[in-house]
């Protein structure tokens, strides 16, 4: 096996997504197995490979490393994306915490019974329009530098970056009010590892829509 990280899970964003991102980021080249049908998952949790049974599952540094928060900590603080001391590791896992709750409505859209879809839709444009996009607005105003915590690149920029794009699906228009947020949308995209990583045939998955999501479901026992 070669050196390069080994990604188990979906062909779909899902909660791999941000750890493609934090990767790609990094420069980081890796590996993905994807688990296309019900045999792939079963053979993985009959090998002892995943811990509880779930996915997503990275192989990495001869860890089998399971848990999407865990992993990204893992790779935030190898790749030096992690804070230069405890309070600003304190910021960076407060403001990514807040990114999950965002990012947690958005899967809500897609597993979610469908006459709830249009409601979970308006209220991710709503929490985003009015509680955490004001919020990383005044962050980053408040100490007027190109990056939220220390003003170098962290994980809570990449993630950040990676859900604007992702709340952008729902409504084109939701950073018109945001300029320092469309300007870090900008910055994080032109690096780059980020650059190349958002560039179409790259190992970035595209938007998972609940059409998407229904029609793999079909070749899984969900």
């Amino acid at each position: 096996m070669s050196g390069k990280p080994v990604l188990h899970y979906f062909n779909i964003q899902g909660r791999m997504e941000s750890i493609r991102w934090l990767l790609a980021a990094a420069g980081v080249e890796f590996e993905e197995k994807l688990i296309m049908c019900q045999e792939d998952l079963d053979k993985l949790k009959n090998d002892g490979l995943l811990m509880f049974h779930q996915v997503p599952m990275v192989e990495m540094d001869g860890m089998k490393m399971v848990q999407s928060r865990a992993i990204l900590n893992y790779i935030a603080t190898k790749y030096n994306l992690y804070g230069k001391d405890m309070k600003e590791r304190l910021l960076i896992d407060m403001y990514t915490e807040g990114m999950a709750d965002l990012f947690e409505l958005s899967f809500k859209v897609i597993l979610g019974p469908p006459e709830q879809r249009d409601a979970t839709k308006s209220l991710i444009k709503d929490r985003a329009k009015n509680r955490f996009f004001p919020a990383f607005e005044k962050v980053l105003k408040s100490h007027g530098q190109g990056y939220l915590v220390g003003n170098k690149l962290s994980k809570a920029d990449i993630l950040l970056t990676e859900l604007m794009y992702c709340v952008e699906e729902f409504d084109a228009s939701l950073l018109t009010n945001f300029p320092l947020l469309q300007a870090l949308k900008t910055r994080v995209s032109n690096l780059p590892n980020v650059k190349k990583f958002l560039q179409p045939g790259s190992q970035r998955k595209p938007f998972t829509t609940p059409e998407m999501f229904e029609e793999m479901k079909k070749s899984f026992k969900f």
